[in-house]
């Protein structure tokens, strides 16, 4: 292939939640060192050589950790980390405000062109599968503004009707969507709902595969033994309520209100309900606990379908071999 037809090269670390990505991808980003041929255009040869040269920096790929003051419930990289290493896409909606995964794809896609002129490596880095599927593997998305009154009378339907009336809806109006989403998943089925409703098309019409731009090398992070796996989401969500994430909430709701992103995720919806009286705050954390390890199996059946993932198993290899493979296989490419 003619060097100015190869697509530019990135890596993506992947995995379920609490599997250690956070770590292995500021390791790699460090470990980069030599990758770049030249120094960045604004720096002179000479501070090139004075100065450390950070030849990774990390795209986030959760949808999560999109939102500004949603810390400890989505585990986001500390100030320190990011000290470290250069973090995108994280902070940059408000938690009142919907974040699409259109805008993903075009915000991060900015930023590895980016981190690309840099004569850096871009390293994508979550648990949002449907993020990594857009950005790397070509699924074009329709960019379609939310809308929020279409969204609260879906909101509406499924508390008077339950989530599998909701999906229902969408079986009887585009049942090909409706096969590659979980019954359980209301967001995403209230979006092509939505989408179909501002466009008169449905979502799998107007989901279609384009050839990706990337060359990628897929890196995925899991637990051989599933139980070591869960057992470390029990202590991380331990972890969670020991570091405050009972006040974070209560910040969270005084400062934005109960908004939909703070409803849907993970942590604070427990809360929530443990702030309603449904639940006694020990119930209250199992019940994060549970959800979570239920999300991680989520996750891998998600990216099991990608074939073209490097599966390395924490339980089994340490965290240094791991990075080190991974810069290898980079370097190989």
């Amino acid at each position: 292939m003619n060097n100015a037809n190869k697509k530019p090269k990135v890596i993506a670390i992947v995995g379920p939640t609490a599997s250690g990505k956070t770590n292995i991808s500021i390791q790699t980003a460090k470990k980069l060192n030599g990758t770049s041929s030249k120094p960045p255009a604004k720096q002179s040869s000479a501070s090139a050589f004075t100065l450390p040269l950070r030849s990774g920096e990390i795209i986030s790929a959760d949808s999560r950790l999109v939102y500004k003051d949603f810390n400890i419930g989505t585990a986001k990289p500390s100030k320190e980390e990011i000290a470290e290493i250069t973090h995108h896409l994280i902070d940059v909606e408000s938690p009142s405000k919907t974040y699409t995964a259109s805008r993903y794809k075009n915000e991060a896609a900015e930023k590895i062109k980016e981190i690309l002129n840099k004569n850096k490596v871009p390293i994508i880095v979550g648990g949002t599968g449907f993020y990594v599927r857009a950005l790397l593997e070509g699924l074009n998305i329709p960019d379609v503004r939310p809308d929020e009154d279409f969204r609260q009378k879906m909101e509406d339907f499924v508390k008077e009707n339950g989530k599998e009336a909701l999906y229902k809806k969408l079986q009887e109006s585009d049942p090909k969507m409706a096969e590659k989403l979980y019954r359980q998943d209301s967001f995403r089925i209230i979006r092509a709902l939505e989408v179909q409703n501002a466009t008169g098309q449905k979502m799998s019409e107007l989901q279609t595969i384009s050839e990706p731009e990337y060359d990628v090398l897929y890196v995925g992070l899991n637990a051989e033994d599933r139980d070591f796996l869960y057992e470390r989401i029990n202590r991380r969500v331990l972890l969670m309520i020991e570091q405050g994430l009972v006040e974070e909430v209560k910040s969270l709701i005084e400062k934005y209100g109960r908004t939909n992103s703070l409803l849907k995720t993970l942590g604070y919806k427990e809360i929530c309900e443990y702030f309603d009286g449904i639940y006694t705050l020990e119930e209250a954390i199992a019940n994060i606990q549970q959800h979570t390890r239920k999300f991680a199996k989520r996750q891998l059946t998600w990216f099991r379908a990608n074939k073209k993932i490097n599966w390395f198993f924490i339980d089994k290899i340490d965290s240094a071999t791991i990075i080190e493979e991974i810069v290898k296989n980079y370097h190989k490419k």
